[in-house]
């Protein structure tokens, strides 16, 4: 049985809205933040050291990062579902979605959450990373235009693994500006195995 290590409003949640999607069985173990410092309890440790979420345990593994996980179910567990044929130009670009998340784009996002916590002292930051989320939202919202989903005509792995980033945006990257990520992350958040994810997983901030 996949058990998911899931921790409240956090990157976890696209992990059951892909297992959801799968129609794959899985568990919910529940973790909750500190409510002042917003980390994940030191619980999340006997799981992994690094005590972080998203992480599950599958057929005697445990997985950490987003896209090794997202990688990892559907490699093992869809079927051939939810990804482009390997040997295509759309499994490349799919590739570099599930990398391109975590590895660029989450990166100025969170850098808005850290500094805005110095207050004044951060002042002088806040171009430069205003001017990074600009880059990176437009890039993505140039690479929806015209299209429902990142890669090919179907959602896929990668449009779960930058869901995140759509979401997040809504609070910390003026997603308003930016109207096909505002159109796909609508479009994603209506799925009925998104709404599953949620029922499941539990309040959510970032879902609307």
């Amino acid at each position: 049985m996949i058990v998911v290590h899931h921790l409240n409003d956090s990157r976890s949640q696209r992990v059951l809205w892909l297992l959801e999607e799968l129609g794959v069985p899985y568990e919910i173990r529940r973790y909750q933040r500190n409510t002042q410092t917003r980390l994940a309890p030191p619980e999340l440790t006997a799981v992994h050291p690094l005590g972080k979420s998203p992480v599950i345990t599958d057929d005697g593994q445990t997985i950490i990062e987003s896209g090794a996980i997202v990688d990892y179910l559907i490699r093992r567990h869809g079927g051939g579902r939810l990804q482009p044929a390997p040997q295509t130009h759309d499994y490349d670009a799919y590739q570099q979605w599930l990398h391109y998340a975590e590895g660029s784009a989450m990166l100025p996002l969170m850098l808005k959450l850290y500094v805005s916590r110095l207050g004044d002292a951060g002042a002088p930051l806040f171009p430069r990373i205003e001017s990074e989320i600009a880059n990176h939202l437009g890039y993505v919202n140039q690479s929806l235009q015209g299209r429902d989903w990142l890669v090919g005509s179907d959602l896929t792995g990668a449009d779960i693994q930058m869901s995140f980033v759509g979401e997040v945006a809504g609070s910390r990257g003026n997603r308003e500006n930016f109207p096909h990520i505002q159109a796909w992350v609508e479009r994603f958040q209506a799925r009925p195995a998104y709404r599953r994810a949620i029922e499941r997983g539990g309040p959510y901030a970032h879902a609307r």
